[in-house]
């Protein structure tokens, strides 16, 4: 395999086609990790609710359960972490979190909870600091150890992710450049908190783009013959440059099932229409055939079953019978962009939660 700086060629390396999507036998396997656009209530997390009670902070035990380390912790000037909870919705949920936190010295600055009637599923996620933690910043993983003894106290699923770990990110595009230009301008302008390694193509065209911003460009050419020798290219780069999530920026092909089953949860897709119409190639041309009123965009975690991952974010344009087929794209471009980088910050900030094949997003 062979890197170039700002424009890196690999002749060989594993990808089939790039739209994602875990097929349903996948999501069975995992009944506890899928849920759906959903609307969100906000409460501060004195507030009483069905989930709220009184139970006392467990002492720290002995299991962790973090992917982000604490080893960089200490030494952040802005102590905070966004934890994130699901579990079945019971009484003194929020009362034990909210006690064992301040039991440890931190403070809770936000909080967002929702719960699921048809699942009797509770879903929370607070933002703490914790700069006077009583055990001292660097130790952290007492902490999370704290956090694991009352997760199996409630059944709880959790995830922790400290805000001065900055995510990093890979781009993937095929020819169309329009999401591309867009995440990059943004993530330029501060708007994207994340880190950008490099740009993943399966042809040539966009590296000029690459160049222009600064960011490494990797061409992993795609024939019939080298699909399965793509992939496995691409995915030692996500593991070497340790990528934590993954853009298909309008990136035109499809993942093995093998490949999405471990990456879907960080990998996000655009889709370009309102799903679940229209799923799959030339959406425009069809929705024209078809003579739709309305076209959208949707931005979805990928998954082994094409354009059916969990959604994240959608939105529409209303089409009337003037608009050609040129026009719907126009306005579609339009949408893909707003809604990818929504989708985008929202993960980024550790906002989006999934549960049986949907998703909670708690909007900022």
């Amino acid at each position: 395999m062979q890197r170039v700086a700002a424009g890196r060629d690999v002749a060989t390396a594993p990808l089939r086609r790039a739209f994602p999507c875990p097929s349903r036998r996948a999501a069975e396997r995992h009944p506890r990790q899928h849920l759906g656009p959903v609307h969100v209530a906000k409460a501060p997390i004195s507030s009483p609710t069905a989930s709220n009670g009184a139970h006392s902070a467990p002492a720290p035990a002995a299991s962790t359960s973090s992917r982000d380390s604490a080893s960089d912790v200490a030494a952040s000037s802005a102590l905070s972490a966004n934890l994130l909870l699901i579990c079945p919705d019971q009484k003194g949920v929020i009362a034990a979190v909210s006690q064992l936190l301040y039991g440890f010295g931190c403070n809770i600055v936000a909080s967002d909870q929702f719960t699921d009637s048809s699942s009797s599923m509770f879903f929370q996620r607070i933002t703490f600091d914790f700069s006077e933690i009583v055990i001292g910043p660097g130790n952290t993983a007492v902490l999370e150890r704290a956090i694991a003894e009352l997760a199996n106290r409630f059944n709880m699923k959790w995830k922790i992710a400290y805000k001065n770990k900055v995510k990093r990110m890979a781009v993937l595009v095929s020819k169309q450049d329009h999401c591309l230009y867009d995440l990059l301008i943004r993530h330029r302008s501060g708007e994207l908190r994340c880190e950008i390694p490099f740009i993943i193509s399966n042809h040539p065209d966009l590296k000029h783009i690459a160049d222009t911003f600064g960011v490494p460009f990797v061409h992993l050419p795609l024939d019939k013959n080298n699909k399965e020798a793509q992939e496995e290219a691409l995915e030692k780069l996500i593991k070497e440059e340790n990528i934590d999530v993954v853009i298909l920026a309008r990136y035109m092909q499809i993942f093995t099932q093998g490949f999405c089953e471990r990456h879907w949860e960080h990998t996000i897709n655009i889709h370009h229409s309102f799903l679940p119409a229209f799923e799959g190639a030339r959406p425009y041309h069809r929705a024209h055939e078809r003579g739709v009123k309305i076209i959208g965009a949707t931005a979805h975690f990928a998954t082994a079953e094409l354009d059916a991952g969990p959604i994240i974010d959608q939105a529409v344009a209303r089409i009337t019978h003037r608009d050609n087929v040129e026009d719907m794209i126009r306005k579609g471009r339009d949408l893909e962009r707003m809604v990818l980088a929504r989708a985008v910050r929202w993960h980024l900030d550790d906002r989006v939660m999934v549960y049986n094949n949907k998703t909670v997003v708690f909007e900022d």
